[in-house]
């Protein structure tokens, strides 16, 4: 599944907005339910909110990765610790 060329960005962006709005759950602070008969609620929606957010930034860097400092960074003759070499 590859996003439209230059695309990419922006949809992960709108991802990111509708999970911080989802992140702030205020309509299971009063729910006391278990699921499974043993996890609250709250605690399950936040599994979920943490598995979405690991999707989340795979699909970044997958789709939305700023290819263009990979390659300035490998056209660089400087070391990486800053010493001039000898």
């Amino acid at each position: 599944m590859n996003a439209a060329p230059g695309r990419g960005p922006a949809i992960i962006w709108a991802v990111f907005g509708v999970l911080f709005v989802l992140h702030h759950d205020f309509w299971n602070w009063d729910n006391r339910a278990l699921v499974l008969g043993w996890l609250p609620v709250g605690l399950a929606w936040h599994v979920g909110f943490s598995v979405a957010a690991g999707l989340l930034w795979a699909a970044a860097t997958r789709w939305a990765w700023p290819a263009h400092i990979e390659v300035w960074a490998d056209e660089t003759d400087e070391p990486a610790d800053g010493k001039a070499q000898p």
